[in-house]
């Protein structure tokens, strides 16, 4: 029997959603205010879910403390009032849309996590605009 536990962070972060082979006009019309180039900010909240089985002796599917210092370490340190254009690697190439975002996070924590797990990471943007990722 499978269990799925969760856990909540949060981060926050400032970027720029745009093309560097478009122009201004080309960025703002598909990316809006979010491409001016002075950048703009996130409270961004994440959920994490671990699914697998209960451990028997344990009674968990896994160790929440040991979650929350994954979380705090691979999410909340590399992110956390961080320029994602500027400061994160990835993000050099490639627009920190939240949809990219969330791929990034859930590619730290699935290597820190034991292989029989499944993982979905679910990244609110704002209250009513958020995604989830889970590997496919």
């Amino acid at each position: 029997m499978k269990v799925t536990v969760n856990r909540k962070a949060h981060f926050n972060a400032a970027h720029r959603l745009f093309n560097k082979n478009w122009s201004d006009e080309q960025n703002f019309e598909v990316f809006g205010k979010c491409s001016y180039p002075n950048y703009h900010g996130h409270n961004y909240e994440i959920i994490v879910a671990v699914k697998g089985e209960v451990d028997p002796e344990t009674g968990f599917v896994m160790n929440l403390d040991e979650l929350r210092k994954i979380i705090e370490v691979e999410v909340e340190d590399y992110l956390d009032h961080k320029n994602l254009n500027v400061d994160i690697e990835e993000f050099q190439n490639v627009n920190p849309t939240a949809e990219n975002i969330v791929i990034l996070i859930w590619n730290k924590i699935r290597a820190k996590l034991a292989t029989d797990l499944e993982l979905k990471v679910t990244l609110y943007e704002t209250p009513r605009n958020f995604v989830e990722y889970a590997g496919e």
